[in-house]
């Protein structure tokens, strides 16, 4: 019995209106019986695959056919076996090279081999040159397409991980998944800490619910490349150039260029089994290691590793290290309920010059953003009116966009930092005084630990006297040092001892010591 080969191909659009692989399989096969060829193996390409997708599959019966010596390629029609002059080529090659070997177009009733008629071999290269003219048609209407969105500032790509499509207005644009587009974001907020390494990151985000679009958990390369991406702050990038998009960021440009800084790091946070709460925060205060924690028999010791000349040879229990910590954040509450009270006058008056200050500069960026906006009208309409040239145009466009988006982007980094400084200043009051009690219901230990990164600046251990000498960052040692003035028994003795008011019970008259208040008593000229 003849064997022979079937090879498939169909486009998106095709299975949408029901031509699908399936009933294209079976038209073939039919006609393999009915000529009674044994179909040896089936090949199958959707025009939806990548360009090296469909030419991987499409060599791959080649050389299968060469292998087991097939001489019967079985396909639809022309348009269906190849759309390129590449492919119709190695056809006509394998077919110039043996005369028992056949390429079958069973809806065009048509079986080409080397000794076929010429008009026949006409007409099949006339069809293949056709269903060339095809592609190359709908791959110049596809980047039309593209460079139509390109101008109109949206990504003409599939929608990136935590966005989905949606059709507006007749053009399909990328929005923020309400189910994805939470988790990308805190993904994103979470490595601006510093605090996790890409590997890390990965794990905690599946734990989280993150997912890939087909259900899988979210590789760290994948991971990677979500961190620098532009997509995820406004912009994008499109042949290797960057454009400023109008889709909604997840995230701003500080924490994105926040990230790219952590990426470059060269003492990157590293994934490990073991994540004790102290691992990497705790040094010797002799030679300045870093305290190596392990375990025994259930209890956590830290001890220096002595890499230098180091006298510390005891050990400590974290349990014992965790306390004097806990200490520290009581001794940052302040028991002096006046000066408690003055604080947080002092936060809101505060606030309120941080918020004048920032809306006077964005009342002043918005002045330049109305005249930038006309710049770019006004060269619009001298290109109409031909008085430019389209190079001037182009030039010209780009340098004025530049300074648009340069706008923009002041406008909405002041929007943000009026509104985080502002959270900013109540926070680390509220923090302060109940760092104790936010440290001890904090039940992952990774919120420990970022507490403790954010409110010391170093922990240094001395082992042998089990001494713990922690140093505030620089915002909690200023408040430090008040709160150690404040709550002192002196300041309260003395402040006991204000509670006179000092002002004349009754008010003396001096209007007479001023001539200028003479007309008010007339008797005294």
């Amino acid at each position: 019995m003849k064997v022979a080969v079937i090879f498939n191909r169909v486009s998106t659009k095709e299975q949408e209106q029901g031509f699908s692989l399936e009933a294209q399989e079976k038209l073939n096969r039919e006609y393999a019986r009915k000529e009674g060829f044994k179909v040896l193996k089936s090949f199958s390409i959707s025009e939806s695959a990548s360009k090296s997708t469909q030419r991987k599959v499409f060599d791959e019966m080649t050389n299968y056919v060469l292998k087991k010596n097939i001489a019967n390629i079985i396909c639809e029609k022309v348009d269906r076996f190849t759309r390129n002059i590449k492919e119709a080529a190695t056809i006509h090659t394998w077919l110039e090279e043996n005369e028992e070997r056949y390429v079958h177009f069973v809806k065009e009733n048509l079986a080409v081999n080397k000794n076929s008629k010429s008009h026949e071999k006409f007409i099949l290269n006339v069809k293949v040159s056709v269903a060339q003219f095809y592609a190359d048609n709908l791959s110049e209407e596809v980047k039309k397409g593209q460079q139509e969105k390109l101008e109109q500032g949206w990504y003409p790509g599939q929608a990136k991980l935590g966005y989905r499509t949606t059709e507006k207005e007749g053009h399909k644009i990328p929005i923020p998944d309400e189910n994805v587009a939470p988790l990308i974001k805190k993904a994103l907020a979470l490595f601006a800490t510093g605090n996790y390494s890409v590997q890390k990151l990965a794990n905690t985000m599946y734990e989280e619910g993150l997912r890939s679009k087909k259900g899988f958990k979210v590789s760290p390369g994948r991971i990677y490349d979500l961190l620098i991406d532009p997509f995820y702050y406004g912009d994008f990038l499109w042949n290797d150039e960057l454009h400023h998009g109008k889709h909604e960021p997840l995230i701003t440009k500080e924490i994105f260029d926040k990230n790219q800084s952590l990426l470059n790091r060269k003492n990157a946070p590293k994934y490990t089994i073991h994540n004790h709460l102290f691992k990497g925060l705790t040094h010797c205060t002799e030679c300045d290691h870093s305290i190596t924690w392990e375990l025994q028999k259930g209890t956590l010791y830290g001890y220096c590793n002595r890499y230098k000349p180091c006298s510390q040879v005891k050990s400590i229990k974290e349990k014992d290290v965790e306390t004097r910590i806990v200490n520290c954040l009581y001794n940052l509450q302040i028991r002096n309920t006046r000066i408690v009270e003055w604080i947080r006058k002092a936060v809101k008056e505060g606030s309120r010059d941080e918020i004048e200050y920032h809306e006077s500069v964005i009342s002043d960026l918005n002045k330049k953003l109305s005249q930038a906006q006309k710049r770019l009208d006004n060269l619009l309409d001298m290109r109409v009116d031909e008085q430019i040239d389209e190079e001037t145009y182009k030039k010209k466009f780009k340098a004025y966009s530049e300074d648009k988006d340069k706008i923009l982007d002041a406008i909405q980094k002041h929007s943000h930092l009026q509104t985080k400084n502002i959270q900013y200043s109540v926070s680390f009051y509220e923090l302060s005084q109940r760092a104790k009690e936010i440290y001890l219901k904090a039940k992952k230990l990774e919120n420990k630990r970022r507490l403790l990164r954010l409110m010391f600046s170093s922990l240094k251990i001395r082992p042998n006297t089990l001494e713990v000498i922690p140093t505030y960052t620089k915002p909690f040692q200023i408040l430090s040092e008040l709160v150690e003035f404040t709550n002192c028994s002196k300041v309260v003795a003395e402040e006991v001892k204000t509670d006179r008011i000092f002002e004349p019970l009754k008010k003396t008259d001096t209007t007479l010591q001023t001539p200028a208040f003479l007309s008010a008593y007339p008797v005294l000229r």
